[in-house]
This record gives C-alpha cells, sequence and structure tokens, in this order.
C-alpha cells in the first residue's frame, strides 16, 4: 500500500499562499517540504525533505522506517538553524496530517515562518519538491539493488550531498545549488 499523508483534516489548514510561484528571488525566501516513501521488498523508508526555491536545495532532511512525526519536527528544527534571525522564510507543503498539526504550526508561528499548503489532492502546487523527488528516485533508486533500508538510507543521504554540492543545473548558470547560494552572498 502506498504511503499517503492526507488523512482528512485533523488540524488547520493554511492557505496556498506560494500559489505556484516557485522562483524565489533570495535564499531563504520560500521554502517547499513534503514526504516520500521508498519501499525495498516491503521494508519502507520515509524521506522527509525541505528545499530552497532560490537555488533547489535541500537545506534540511530526516529519514525514517515510519512517518512519524518526530521526523517533521526534527526536520523543521534542522531548517529553522540554518536562518539568520531576519529570515522568515514561507514554507509550502501539502495538507498531510504532519503539517497540520498545532505543534509544527506553533513551531512556524514562534520563528515567524508563513505557512503555506496545496490545496487538497494538488500535487501542481508542489510541483518543485516532486520533481525532486522524481530525480532523486530516477538517479538514485530505480533499477538499484538494495541488500537493505540501511544501504538504501546511507545511499540517499549521498545523493542530497550529491544534489547540493556536485550535481550542476543549467537553470543556475551551470553551479550546483551550494555554488549558485554562495555567490549570490557574495554578490549582496
Amino acid at each position: 500500500m502506498k504511503y499517503r499523508s492526507y488523512k482528512g483534516q485533523v488540524g488547520k489548514i493554511a492557505n496556498n499562499v506560494l500559489q505556484r510561484q516557485f522562483k524565489a528571488e533570495r535564499p531563504n525566501q520560500k521554502w517547499v517540504t513534503d514526504v516520500t516513501e521508498f519501499n525495498i521488498r516491503g521494508d519502507k523508508l520515509y524521506l522527509f525533505p525541505v528545499m530552497d526555491l532560490f537555488n533547489g536545495e535541500i537545506i534540511a532532511f530526516q529519514m525514517e522506517r515510519r512517518p512519524v512525526f518526530g521526523l517533521v519536527k526534527d526536520m523543521l528544527k534542522e531548517a529553522i538553524e540554518t536562518l539568520n534571525l531576519n529570515e522568515k522564510p514561507m514554507i509550502h507543503s501539502d495538507q498531510g496530517w504532519q503539517y497540520q498539526m498545532r505543534f509544527y504550526q506553533k513551531q512556524l508561528a514562534e520563528r515567524g515562518l508563513t505557512q503555506s499548503m496545496s490545496r487538497k489532492g494538488n500535487c501542481l502546487d508542489n510541483a518543485a519538491m516532486e520533481s525532486f523527488f522524481g530525480i532523486l528516485k530516477s538517479e538514485c533508486f530505480y533499477g538499484e539493488e538494495f541488500k537493505s533500508v540501511d544501504e538504501l538510507e546511507q545511499k540517499v543521504k549521498e545523493y542530497i550531498h550529491y544534489y547540493n554540492h556536485e550535481r550542476i543545473k543549467v537553470k543556475l548558470k551551470g553551479l550546483t545549488p551550494v555554488e549558485y547560494r554562495n555567490q549570490s552572498l557574495e554578490i549582496a
């Protein structure tokens, strides 16, 4: 059975503030997040990343065998720790139960982050993150043979490092996400 994070309304649904405006003018202006599931012969691994829309960099992520709220909490804490005090990005997600949780929304509000959610059942509202999942799975998962979820988890960690630090993007002028961010900070 495929993982579905939507369990109906279990908390507050935020407005779709992002409105498919996937371009950001500076780092830490707009973030997107979601969850994806990997399946190795019935054993599962869940990945919860946060992506900066400025450069497509994965700025924080957590993985676990079960999609528990602690993953989202730890992922959000890791992402927030990358911010300067004056940075207050919008963070966009789907309407998954974990993003409706009072604790999650309280953490965003305490730090001054704006929450945005896709419309129900509309994956195009979070197309940037869905695109990352497609690239990740095509370059690192599909067609590979993994002996265990531990082996897959290590490969995903290595891939995210590669994606951020070594994989160039044409839309970033042939730079990697980290190089593009660093270059923009030097100019500013």
